[in-house]
C-alpha cells in the first residue's frame, strides 16, 4: 500500500518551492554581504567619523539598532512587508498579520515572487536591509541621542515606517503597482531613512557647540575601512536584489562599482575646486553617495548610465552635505540626510530617465513622474510617522541625553565604557 502525503496549504503569499541550488547559493552570499555592510561595515563607517569621546557610543548605537530592527522582522514585519492582505484595498497598504513569528513558513514553501529560493532564505535576506535601514538614521542622531530612546525609536520606526514602504514597493502595495521602480532600496532604503534622519535630527536639536567647536571626525582609518566594507556588501545589497545568479545580477556587480568610482570624482571635483585640497573624507563620502545613487537603478541601466548617475549623486550629495546644510542650519551629524536622503532622490529620478529594456524587461515603461510621485509619498510617510514617534519616546524616555553626558562623551555616560589612549 503506498502513503501519500498531503501538500501543505499554502498562504496567500507562498508557492511551492523549487528549488534552483545555484540561485539559492548566490542568495546566500549575498545576505552574508548585506549583513556586512551594517556590521561591521557601517558601524566602522559612522564610528570614525564622530570625536573620539562617542566611538563606542556610536559602535553601540550601530550594533543595538541591527538587534531590534531584526527581532522586529522576524515577530512581525516581514509578515506586514510580505503577507497578502485580506482585500485588495488593505493590500494596497499593508501586508497581513498571518505570518506572525514566521507561522505559516515551510521547508518547502517560497514567496510568490522567488519559487527558486527557500522561503527562509527570502526572510533573512530581506531581514539584512531591514536591519540596515535603521541603523543609517544613526548618522544624523550620532553624538546627543539617548541609547534607551533610539533603541525604543526603532522598534517602532521598524513597525510603523519601513514595513509599510517595503511593502508599498516591494510586496505587492501601490507604489510598485503604479510602476515606480525601485531595483535596490532608493526609496525603501535610502531616501526612507535619509528623511527619517533629517526629521529627528531637527526635533533632536544641534549638538552642544555645533558650529563652534571643533567637531572634525576622530579616526578616518576606521571610516575607510568601513566605506571599503560598505562597497564590497553593496554588490550583495544591489546584484542580490535580481534573487537569481544571472546576466542582470552581473551587470547590477558592475554598475555599482562604476557609480561608486564616478560618485567619488563628483564628490572630490567639487571639494578640490573649492578647498583647493581633495581629502580622504571626501573620497569615501563620495563612494557612498555614488552607491546609494546607483542603488534604485542598478539592474535597470546600461554601465554608460550607471557612470552618470554615481557622477550625479556625488555632486549632489557635496552640495547638500555641504551648501545646504550650512544654509538651512540643521545638525545631520554624519550627513546622513545629505548623502542618502538626496543620493537617493537623484538615483530615483535618473531610474525613470535612463531604465533600459534592454537591460531589464521590468524597465520598460519607466517614467520620471511615477518615480517622483514614489518619492513624495516616502518622503511625506517617512518624515510626519517618524516625527510622532520622536514626540512619543521623548514623552516616554526623553530623546535627549543630558548636558553633562553630552559634554563627558556617551561613551562613558551611556556605556561605562572609554578608548584607552
Amino acid at each position: 500500500m503506498t502513503i501519500t502525503t498531503a501538500a501543505p496549504k499554502l498562504l496567500a503569499h507562498q508557492v511551492p518551492l523549487t528549488l534552483d541550488s545555484g540561485d539559492t547559493s548566490f542568495v546566500l552570499i549575498c545576505t552574508a554581504l548585506v549583513l556586512f555592510m551594517t556590521l561591521p561595515g557601517l558601524a566602522l563607517f559612522y564610528a570614525g567619523m564622530v570625536r573620539k569621546k562617542n566611538l563606542l557610543a556610536t559602535l553601540a548605537q550601530v550594533t543595538g539598532v541591527a538587534v531590534v530592527a531584526a527581532l522586529v522582522w522576524v515577530v512581525i514585519g516581514y509578515s506586514l512587508a510580505f503577507g497578502v492582505g485580506p482585500t485588495d484595498h488593505w493590500q494596497a497598504l499593508l501586508g497581513s498579520t498571518d505570518l506572525f513569528m514566521l507561522q505559516g513558513i515551510e521547508m518547502d514553501t517560497a514567496y510568490k515572487s522567488t519559487p527558486k529560493l527557500p522561503e527562509y532564505l527570502w526572510v533573512v535576506y530581506q531581514m539584512t536591509f531591514a536591519m540596515i535601514t535603521p541603523a543609517l538614521i544613526v548618522g544624523a542622531v550620532a553624538e546627543r541621542m539617548k541609547f534607551s530612546a533610539l533603541l525604543l525609536f526603532s522598534a517602532l520606526w521598524s513597525l510603523l515606517v519601513y514595513a509599510p514602504v517595503c511593502h508599498w514597493v516591494w510586496g505587492g502595495g501601490f507604489l510598485g503597482a503604479q510602476g515606480v521602480l525601485d531595483f535596490a532600496g532608493g526609496a525603501v532604503v535610502h531616501i526612507n531613512s535619509g528623511v527619517a534622519g533629517l526629521v529627528a535630527a531637527l526635533i533632536l536639536g544641534p549638538r552642544r557647540g555645533f558650529g563652534r567647536d571643533m567637531m572634525a571626525p576622530h579616526n578616518l582609518s576606521l571610516t575607510l575601512m568601513g566605506g571599503a566594507m560598505l562597497l564590497v556588501g553593496w554588490i550583495g545589497f544591489n546584484a542580490g536584489s535580481e534573487w537569481a545568479a544571472d546576466s542582470i545580477a552581473a551587470v547590477a556587480t558592475l554598475n555599482t562599482i562604476l557609480a561608486a568610482m564616478t560618485g567619488a570624482v563628483g564628490w572630490v571635483v567639487f571639494e578640490w575646486f573649492e578647498r583647493k585640497k581633495p581629502t580622504l573624507l571626501g573620497m569615501v563620502s563620495g563612494l557612498v553617495a555614488g552607491l546609494v545613487a546607483i542603488t534604485p537603478a542598478a539592474g535597470f541601466v546600461n554601465p554608460a548610465m550607471s557612470l552618470l548617475i554615481g557622477l550625479a549623486g556625488g555632486g549632489a550629495c557635496y552640495l547638500a552635505a555641504t551648501k545646504l546644510k550650512n544654509w538651512l542650519k540643521y545638525d545631520d551629524s554624519l550627513d546622513a540626510f545629505g548623502v542618502h536622503g538626496v543620493g537617493g532622490i537623484v538615483g530615483a529620478l535618473l531610474t525613470g530617465l535612463f531604465a533600459s529594456e534592454a537591460i531589464n524587461a521590468l524597465g520598460v515603461g519607466a517614467d520620471i513622474g511615477k518615480q517622483a510621485l514614489g518619492i513624495v509619498v516616502v518622503m511625506a510617510w517617512s518624515g510626519g510617522v517618524t516625527a510622532a514617534i520622536c514626540f512619543l519616546v521623548k514623552a516616554i524616555t526623553g530623546l535627549r541625553v543630558s548636558e553633562e553626558a553630552e559634554i563627558e562623551g556617551l561613551d562613558t555616560a551611556q556605556h561605562g565604557e572609554q578608548l584607552h589612549p
